[in-house]
């Protein structure tokens, strides 16, 4: 492994620690309390505004960095989505994930951070959600994980 490739490692495991101590103390961790978040219509618990906000007050932050700043630190360049276009195709997967979210009271991130707390539904999640992403890339024909087959 080269010296860059550790770097990048080493900072992937430091911000995804602190990304999961994020989720765990804000309590996206509990599906009861996320689901009471995106429940507007009955008992709306709205202390989950506070952790978006930061969220999106982080990411702004970053993106404004990113216009300034020729390159990242550990990468040749930077990953941003390609394209801006809003499609049918962008829609309905974020309308399927946002159900799929209200349903259960998870999504990706506090998913994976939630395997620490070992509970068989968040297993079963998991293997649900890597199951549609490998049906998806099939159907794209890209292979597993996005990679070009």
């Amino acid at each position: 492994m080269s010296k860059s490739a550790g770097f990048r490692v080493a900072a992937a495991f430091v911000s995804g620690t602190i990304f999961g101590l994020g989720l765990a103390l804000s309590g996206m961790l509990n599906p009861a309390r996320v689901r009471g978040f995106l429940d507007v219509a009955r008992d709306w618990d709205p202390t989950l505004a506070f952790v978006l906000g930061g969220a999106v007050a982080v990411s702004a932050i970053g993106m404004s960095l990113a216009r300034w700043i020729r390159k990242p630190l550990l990468d040749e360049r930077f990953h941003l989505p390609e394209t801006q276009l809003i499609d049918r195709r962008l829609i309905v997967g974020s309308a399927i994930f946002g159900v799929g979210w209200g349903m259960v009271g998870l999504c990706p991130g506090p998913a994976v951070a939630s395997l620490s707390l070992g509970l068989p539904a968040t297993i079963l999640f998991l293997a649900a959600m890597f199951a549609g992403m490998a049906a998806h890339d099939h159907r794209l024909g890209v292979g597993l994980w996005g990679r070009a087959s």
